[in-house]
Order: C-alpha cells, then structure tokens, then sequence
C-alpha cells in the first residue's frame, strides 16, 4: 500500500505548522488554549460538516493535524472528550436542538465534557451500571448514583451520563444517555490521586442532580446503542497523533540507554530495535485500517498493540537507567514535593494502559467473537 501523503495533504500540513508555530504559548492555561483552538477552527474538523463555528478537513487531513499537534509542543487538550466523543454522538443520534445547543460551545471551547460511564461494579461490564435516573413531576430527570474513573470530571462543564431510567430492566436494557450540567447542586467531584502524584480521573456522586428531558440523547432507553455508537469514535485518528508521542518517548529511552552505557548491552539494543520495529508496524496497521468497513475487530487489535507496546516502553526506561531509576529528580526530604521525571511517569502510568479503554481480556473477547465468531462466554445471572 502507499501510505504517502498527497499534495494537499502536504499544503494542510504547512497551514496547521504555520499555525502551531505562531500560537502555541506554553503560558497558557488549557481553557484559555482550547478558546484559541476554536477561535481559528480547529475543534472540529472531524465533524464532516461545518456551520458551527469549526473547518472540515478529509480524513487524511485530519491525521496531518493531529500528527502536527503532537509534535508541536501545544498544550494537552482538555476539550477532546466533547469534540471527539460527544459531537460525533450528537451527529449521529442528537436533535436538531441538541445539535445547535451543544455544538457550537464545544467548537468555540467555550464548554468541556466527561464521560459519565463507568462505576465502581461497571468498569468493563458497562451494561452493569446502577446509576437511576428518574423521570419527576416537573419533566426532568433526578440522577442518583457513582460514577468513577471520570476523565478531567474536575474541569468540566458537561457531563454526558449512561444512567438507567427504567427500575426493572436488566443488563443493557432500560438505559438512557442524558447530558448533565455539572455545576449544580447534586454533584459532587472527588480527584483521585493516582502513584504518578497527578489527578486526572475522578469520582463522580450523583445526588439528586437534574437532567432536563430534552437532554436524552436518541430517546429514552436507547442509552446502550447511543452509548456503543460513542465508543466507536474513541479511536481512529488520535491513534495515530498518539503515536507521535510514543515516538518522542522512544528518542528519550534510547537517548538515555546511551547516557547511562546501557546500549552496550545487545539484549538492550534488540528490545530497543524491537520497540522502533512495533512502533513503525502499528503506525502501518492504523494507516491501512482508516476509514475502512467498520471491522468490529480493528479498534481491538489496536488496543491490543498500543497498550502493550507502551508498557514495556515504561519497562524499558527503567531498565537502561539502573538502579537511579527508584530515586526521583527531588532531593526527597520530607518537606519535598512528591515528583518523577517523565521516564518515571511512563513508567507508572502505563501500567494502565492494559486496563483503561478497555482491558487486554476484553478486547480479546471480542475479537473472539465478534471477527473469529468464536462461542460467546457464558454470562454470570444478573
């Protein structure tokens, strides 16, 4: 296959370097760099229609913006999760009032989203969720329950939630997707330190917070389906922008494994040659794979590989430093400030790379049985 860019994928590319070059400001805050994004519209280009404030772009293009911002030193984004997640939702499944509410904030970057998915027995299992949502006398809905896990929950504005509305159903039935303000009583976030000594995930308490009713997304009931039409667009083109940043880490590795004399070593240079070789194959894989069928397999197989791969990356790193990988970049007094260096942060991270989105057993089953067609696990009763 050719995977080369075309001539106006080229002259894309030159537009958004131009424009990264003349922006990015590491002294913004992420808010105010997500209002700079939307200002000259770029939140949204993946939306494959205009008219809210954001440009479109082919999908190649798209993959040339995302490769250009991972390598341009620009701020982590703290807007994807409403311009990747639930815009594409609302363009499949939303209202035309929902579109027009919802849209045009996200694209400007005026309004930041979370996922309100996953509880403390619903992690993979999403069709366990006991989050309610109950229909009262004044039309809205009254939303009890925990979510966690909730990516930058601590920032957002909107939370879109999978709650069930129906007190008798079971499993994947009797679930509605319901937009949630977050700023309002009822709500409570709760960060959760993680050992990197960050909080990006959250605990999320519903107690007593309202969704009014012309925020369900596709109808009351119909959570699941809008809930699995959201997850296909988890990954696809942020795969590949994600790759360039495993790259960069792979440049730190192999820099330090020849700081410290660690390259010396050839088991070290082969797991090291190894790494480049896998990162170069998924990179390969993702290109082949966009915008193809719909293979329920695809974005599995890419989990699968891109999980595994970062975490002996992580493994890697400490192991070309020795034993100064354990003594972090502080002077550990007891009045020191808990850090890690990036090496140390990949390291610790990544550990979680087999478990969130997903876990490793997860993607596995459905490749089993949704491409493989394999005999389906039997189910536990509920």
């Amino acid at each position: 296959m050719d995977f080369a860019f075309a001539a106006e994928d080229e002259a894309f590319r030159g537009e958004a370097r131009e424009w990264l070059a003349g922006h990015v400001d590491g002294a913004q805050d992420r808010r105010t760099w997500e209002r700079t994004l939307g200002k000259s519209g770029w939140i949204g280009i993946g939306w494959e229609v205009s008219g809210y404030g954001n440009r479109t772009a082919t999908l190649t293009q798209q993959v040339v913006w995302a490769e250009e911002y991972a390598g341009s030193g620009a701020p982590a984004r703290s807007g994807h999760i409403g311009e990747k997640l639930l815009a594409p939702t609302l363009l499949a499944h939303g209202t035309d009032e929902q579109k027009a509410r919802f849209l045009p904030p996200v694209a400007a970057g005026e309004e930041l989203w979370c996922q309100g998915y996953s509880e403390p027995g619903a992690g993979s299992d999403l069709a366990g969720v006991r989050t309610r949502a109950t229909r009262v006398e004044d039309g809205t809905y009254r939303i009890s329950g925990q979510k966690i896990w909730t990516s930058l929950a601590h920032e957002a504005d909107w939370c879109f939630v999978l709650a069930r509305t129906d007190p008798e159903s079971r499993r994947h039935h009797g679930l509605s997707f319901l937009l949630v303000p977050m700023d309002q009583p009822g709500v409570e976030v709760r960060p959760i330190r993680q050992m990197t000594g960050t909080s990006e995930f959250n605990e999320v308490f519903f107690d007593g917070a309202r969704a009014r009713a012309e925020h369900v997304v596709g109808g009351e009931g119909r959570g699941w389906q809008v809930a699995m039409s959201l997850l296909g667009f988890e990954r696809g083109v942020s795969t590949l922008a994600q790759q360039v940043g495993f790259a960069e880490e792979l440049t730190r590795v192999v820099q330090e494994a020849v700081r410290t004399g660690a390259v010396s070593d050839p088991v070290v240079r082969a797991l090291l040659v190894r790494q480049w070789a896998e990162l170069r194959t998924m990179r390969w894989n993702s290109l082949r794979t966009l915008g193809g069928s719909g293979d329920a397999g695809a974005s599995s197989v890419a989990k699968l590989l891109w999980a595994g791969w970062h975490q002996r990356l992580g493994e890697l790193a400490m192991l070309v430093r020795g034993a100064e990988a354990t003594v972090g970049p502080g002077d550990w007094s007891p009045s020191s400030p808990y850090e890690l260096d990036a090496l140390q942060h990949l390291f610790l991270f990544s550990r979680a790379d087999t478990i969130y989105g997903g876990s490793d057993q997860i993607q596995r089953t459905i490749i089993a049985e949704r491409v493989l067609g394999l005999p389906r696990e039997p189910k536990g009763v509920v």
